[in-house]
């Protein structure tokens, strides 16, 4: 992996810890009373926040089905059509999706994932179909793994109603958003067989830019010039990712040169540490 990309997603992530209260030389670690109050302060963006995730988790379940019944009707095309989009709406929420256990591997787990940890045979989910669709060419006994995806997808809009949504989740959230395009976004490693990353790095960056429109009023009265440069990094990665659009739909991954992931690794780069300060600012 490039260290070029990941230098500054980690060095955001390491901003975000320190200011989410983490123990350091200078610093006591936060109390639990620190943290509630700080729950108590954002609730409006913390309760906004839950609404968006769960408004996005029932798309999520209503195109997911969309896409279960195409699968097993053998309707290849369709399918294909159906998938990056239905991703999209589990792309935006992962900082919440993320959290209930052994769900998201479940649902989005990587075969390289899996072989890595010893569990190749355990794998499930959308990429398992997305290799049935797009390399296997077939989706003939895969019938069974498509139900479990679409009972994975309820289980987890019944879960995430019991969601504690707090300011350091969706703080952590933006970052761990950015990382996740920084890493196997970026490198075409997410959808190996379809090549539609494009569409993930798109919600990836959506969902970041929600969490930062929650607190956008609260950082402009404390740092008018911080929110100005969020606004503007933003902008500049959504930018780049229209000018891989036809008819709107996003190109293959494979149809971008080295020099337009470059552009986009940059761009995602120089957002990830104004990105970070959100956490100081609203410490």
């Amino acid at each position: 992996m490039n260290k070029s990309i990941l230098f500054p997603a980690v060095l955001a992530g390491t901003l975000l810890l320190t200011a989410c209260g983490q123990e350091t030389k200078e610093e006591k670690p936060a109390t639990e009373e620190t943290e509630k109050t700080a729950s108590v302060a954002l609730s409006k963006e913390t309760d906004a926040y839950k609404a968006y995730t769960v408004d996005q988790i029932d798309q999520f379940v209503k195109e997911t089905d969309k896409f279960v019944t195409a699968f097993k009707a053998g309707n290849i095309e369709e399918a294909k059509a159906l998938y990056p989009k239905a991703r999209m709406y589990f792309e935006r929420s992962e900082p919440v999706a993320e959290s209930f256990g052994d769900l998201d591997p479940r649902i989005d787990a990587r075969l390289a994932d899996m072989k890595a940890e010893g569990k190749e045979k355990e794998w499930s989910g959308y990429h398992k179909l997305e290799k049935a669709l797009w390399q296997d060419k077939t989706t003939k006994g895969l019938e069974g793994t498509a139900d479990q995806l679409l009972k994975d997808a309820k289980e987890l809009r019944a879960k995430v109603d019991t969601a504690e949504v707090t300011p350091k989740l969706m703080l952590q959230g933006s970052i761990d958003l950015l990382n996740e395009v920084s890493t196997s976004k970026i490198s075409g490693e997410e959808e190996i067989y379809s090549h539609t990353d494009l569409y993930d790095f798109k919600a990836n960056i959506e969902g970041a830019e929600k969490i930062f429109s929650l607190f956008k009023e609260k950082i402009i009265a404390k740092d008018k010039a911080l929110a100005t440069n969020i606004e503007d990094k933003f902008k500049n990665v959504n930018q780049l990712l229209d000018k891989h659009q036809k008819n709107g739909e996003f190109v293959s991954y494979e149809a971008l040169t080295k020099e337009d992931t470059k552009a986009l690794a940059d761009a995602v780069d120089k957002l990830g540490e104004p990105l970070s300060q959100m956490a100081i600012i609203m410490e």
